[in-house]
C-alpha cells in the first residue's frame, strides 16, 4: 500500500481547519465600528424561520413620478437586493414587476428576533427606492430632492438631512437704524459693498459732512472723483491706502493746494509711504527693463573701450512691445580689439554678442556647422567653445554689477527711479469680518482667510485663489458668488469645474447655502440635440449659479462678431509689434515668431468668415452669466505668450485652442463688469 507523502497530509490537515473556520466563523473586515461581511459564518445565518410566517412588502416609484423604465425598475431591485443583504436578510425572494412598476419582495421574520427592525428594514429599504426616482438634473447632490437624507460614498443610507435636527436656512435681515458713524459704515460696506453716504445717512439720521467728520481717518474723499449725484465719494481707508500710493499722494497734494480738506489725505498717504530702499538693498542685474539703455550704453562703452570713432555704429537698442534688447554693429569691431575678443569675449563671441545675449536673459551658446554622410549640414553644440563664452558673460555680469553703483550721481538717478517706479505698491489687506452672508447655513462657520478672501473677490476685481489643497477654496468660491448676488454686483454667476466634480461642487454649494437655485448640468445635457434647450434654460432661468464641466464649458461659443474683433485685435497688435521691431533692428528670429503667430491668427480668421452662420446657436453672450468662477485654472495656462528668453518651462510659444476660448470670454466678462 502506497503511503501518502506528509506535506500533502499537513496541506489537507489547513485545508480542513481553515474551512470548518470560514464555515463557522465567515470572513469579514473592520475598519473603526464598520464591520464588511465578506463570507457569512453559520453564527451569521437567520436559522430555522419558516418561510411561510415572513414579511410581503411592494415597493414602487414615489407618488407623482410617472416617466418610469424597465431599466429603472431593475435598478431598484438590485438596489433593494443590496439593501437586503446589509441587512443581514440573506434568505429573501425578490421579484421586478415591470409591467406595473413595482418591486416585490419576501422575506422571513421570527418574533423572538431581539436585534433585527422589522419596521425600521422597511422603511429603509423603501427610502432607498424612491431614491432611483427623482428627475431633473437640478439638484444633483448626495441626497434625495427634497433634502430628507445624506448617503455615504457607496449609495448608502447615512443619517437624516440636518434639516431633520438643525436650522439650515438662516433669512437674512437688513438693518434699518443703527446710532453711530462707524456701525453705518459697517452696514453700508455689508449691503452695499460700498461707502454708500446717502444709505448711511438714511441710517444715522445725520448728515453727511457729519458722517465723513466722525468717519475721519477710517474714510478718506478721493480727489477727482464724485458720486452721479454730485456728492463727493468716498472710499475705506484700506482701499484708499494701498496700490500705488506714490501716485496718489502726488494727486492729494494737488488737491490740499486747492482745498484744505484734503490735508488729512496728504498725512494718510505720507504715512502709508513704502520705506525707501538704498543703492545696498538693490540688486540690478543686466537686462532689468526698467534701466534706461543710455546706462547700459555708457556701460559698454566704457567696459569694453569701444573706439570713439565707432560708437555712433554701436549703439544700443530696445524694443517694448517684445522687451528686447538688440545691439546694432556688433561685429565691426576689428578681432585686435582685447577688450571685445580677449578680456570679455571670444574669438567665436564678442564680448557685443554675448552682451546682448545677457541682455535678453539668454545663456550664450556656440554652434558649429557640420555635413553628415547624406551631405545635409546641421548645427552641433560646441560644448568647449561655450563653456568658455559661458565664463565672459559672467565676467561681463560681475563687471556691471561693480560699474552700476560707482558713480554717485548714477547712484542716486537710479535709487530715486527704483522707487518711484517699483517700490510704490502696497497692497491691500482685506478685512471680511463684516459680510453678513445672508442666508448661509447658520451650523458652518467660514475660517477668517475664507472670509477675507471673499471681500478679495468682491472688492478686489479678477482674483486668483491660490491657497494649498484643502485650505476651503470651494466655500470661498461659493460665498462670494452669493454675496455678489444679494449686494447686486451680479446675477447669476457661472461655475466652471473639472467634469467628474460637477455633482460633488452641488454638493458642496447647498451645503453652505441650502436654499440656493442651482443648475447643474449632466452629460445628457450637452449632446448635439440637447445642447441649445439647455444653453435656453441658462439663459431664461433665474439661477443662482450654474455648475457645468470644463469640456461642456468649451462647447459654448463665443458669437462670430466678437470672436472676428478679438482676432482683428490680436493681429493689429502683432503687426504694430513686428514694425516696431523692425524699426529697431531686432533679430530676424524674432520677426520670424511674430510672423508665424500672425499667420495663424489670419488662418483662424478666414475659417471663422468662412463658416455658415447658424442663427439658433446659443451664444455664451445670450446666457445672462456676469460673473465667472473657474476651479482648476491651471487647466487653461497655454495661452500664446511670446518670450524673448529660450526653453522656459510653463511658457508656451503656440496657441492652445482652450486657453484662447478661455481667454476671449475672460475678455467678455471684464467688458460687462
Amino acid at each position: 500500500m502506497k503511503r501518502t507523502a506528509k506535506p500533502v497530509f499537513f496541506i489537507v490537515a489547513l485545508l480542513i481547519v481553515a474551512l470548518t473556520v470560514t464555515t463557522f466563523f465567515g470572513v469579514y473586515t473592520v475598519y473603526g465600528d464598520r464591520r464588511d461581511t465578506i463570507i457569512r459564518g453559520a453564527k451569521d445565518i437567520r436559522w430555522g424561520i419558516d418561510i411561510r410566517g415572513g414579511i410581503d412588502a411592494t415597493f414602487g416609484p414615489k407618488e407623482g413620478v410617472t416617466d418610469i423604465t424597465d431599466e429603472d425598475v431593475n435598478s431598484m431591485r438590485e438596489v433593494i437586493a443590496e439593501r437586503l443583504v446589509r441587512n443581514n436578510i440573506t434568505d429573501h425572494e425578490i421579484y421586478a414587476d415591470t409591467a406595473n412598476h413595482q418591486v416585490l419582495v419576501r422575506f422571513p421574520w421570527s418574533s423572538d428576533e431581539e436585534d433585527f427592525d422589522v419596521t425600521a428594514a422597511i422603511e429603509e429599504l423603501g427610502k432607498t427606492a424612491m431614491l432611483e426616482f427623482h428627475i431633473g438634473s437640478e439638484t444633483t447632490a448626495k441626497k434625495d430632492e427634497d433634502g430628507e437624507e445624506v448617503l455615504d460614498e457607496d449609495g448608502r443610507l447615512e443619517r437624516k438631512a440636518d434639516m431633520f435636527t438643525k436650522r439650515t436656512i438662516k433669512p437674512h435681515e437688513a438693518v434699518t437704524t443703527v446710532d453711530t458713524a462707524s456701525e453705518a459704515l459697517a452696514v453700508s460696506i455689508s449691503e452695499k459693498a460700498c461707502v454708500d453716504m446717502a444709505y448711511m445717512e438714511q441710517l444715522t439720521g445725520k448728515t453727511g459732512e457729519e458722517l465723513a467728520d466722525e468717519l475721519r481717518g477710517v474714510i478718506f474723499r478721493v480727489p477727482g472723483q464724485t458720486e452721479p449725484d454730485g456728492t463727493p465719494h468716498y472710499v475705506t481707508a484700506d482701499e484708499y491706502l494701498s496700490g500705488n500710493v506714490r501716485r496718489k499722494l502726488r494727486q492729494a497734494q494737488r488737491a490740499a493746494e486747492q482745498d484744505p480738506a484734503f490735508a488729512v489725505n496728504v498725512e494718510a498717504l505720507t504715512a502709508a509711504q513704502p520705506k525707501d530702499l538704498d543703492a545696498s538693498e538693490i540688486e540690478v542685474r543686466l537686462g532689468a527693463t526698467w534701466i534706461d539703455k543710455e546706462y547700459i550704453q555708457q556701460f559698454m562703452y566704457e567696459t569694453f573701450d569701444t573706439p570713439f570713432y565707432l560708437q555712433r555704429s554701436i549703439e544700443v537698442h530696445y524694443t517694448p512691445f517684445t522687451a528686447e534688447w538688440q545691439i546694432s554693429g556688433k561685429n565691426v569691431v576689428g578681432q585686435n580689439n582685447v577688450a571685445a575678443y580677449s578680456t570679455y569675449g571670444t574669438s567665436r563671441a564678442n564680448a557685443y554678442k554675448i552682451l546682448e545675449d545677457s541682455l535678453n536673459l539668454r545663456d550664450v551658446r556656440i554652434y558649429d556647422t557640420v555635413e553628415d554622410a547624406d551631405g545635409k549640414e546641421r548645427r552641433v553644440l560646441n560644448a568647449k567653445e561655450t563653456t568658455l563664452a559661458a565664463q565672459k558673460q559672467q565676467a561681463i555680469r560681475d563687471a556691471f554689477r561693480d560699474w552700476i553703483w560707482r558713480d554717485p550721481e548714477r547712484r542716486q538717478a537710479l535709487v530715486r527711479q527704483y522707487n518711484e517706479e517699483m517700490n510704490a505698491t502696497r497692497p491691500r489687506e482685506y478685512d471680511g469680518s463684516h459680510i453678513v452672508f445672508g442666508g448661509m447655513n447658520p451650523a458652518i462657520t467660514l475660517r477668517e482667510h475664507q472670509k477675507n478672501a471673499i471681500a478679495h473677490v468682491l472688492y478686489g476685481g479678477n482674483t486668483l485663489l491660490a491657497h494649498e489643497v484643502g485650505a476651503g477654496k470651494t466655500f470661498e468660491m461659493v460665498g462670494a458668488a452669493m454675496e455678489a448676488k444679494r449686494l447686486g454686483l451680479c446675477q447669476k454667476s457661472l461655475f466652471v469645474v473639472p467634469n467628474h466634480l460637477t455633482e460633488q461642487w452641488a454638493s458642496e454649494f447647498l451645503r453652505l447655502y441650502p436654499s440656493a437655485n442651482i443648475l447643474v448640468t449632466t452629460k445628457k445635457d450637452f449632446e448635439k440635440h440637447n445642447r441649445k434647450k439647455f444653453c435656453a434654460r441658462i439663459a431664461t432661468g433665474d439661477y443662482d449659479a450654474i455648475i457645468m464641466g470644463h469640456s461642456q464649458f468649451e462647447k459654448i461659443p463665443i458669437s462670430k462678431e466678437r470672436q472676428e474683433r478679438l482676432l482683428h485685435e490680436q493681429i493689429w497688435e502683432i503687426t504694430e509689434g513686428i514694425a516696431e521691431v523692425e524699426a529697431s533692428g531686432g533679430e530676424r528670429f524674432t520677426v520670424k515668431q511674430l510672423e508665424r503667430t500672425k499667420k495663424s491668427l489670419e488662418a483662424r480668421l478666414e475659417k471663422l468668415q468662412a463658416e455658415d452662420r447658424k442663427d439658433d446657436v446659443v451664444t455664451f453672450e445670450q446666457l445672462g452669466v456676469d460673473r465667472l468662477f473657474v476651479d482648476e485654472a491651471h487647466n487653461y495656462k497655454n495661452l500664446f505668450l511670446y518670450t524673448k528668453m529660450r526653453n522656459v518651462a510653463g511658457l508656451s510659444t503656440t496657441d492652445a485652442q482652450k486657453s484662447s476660448d478661455m481667454f476671449a470670454k475672460c475678455r467678455y466678462m471684464d467688458e460687462i463688469t
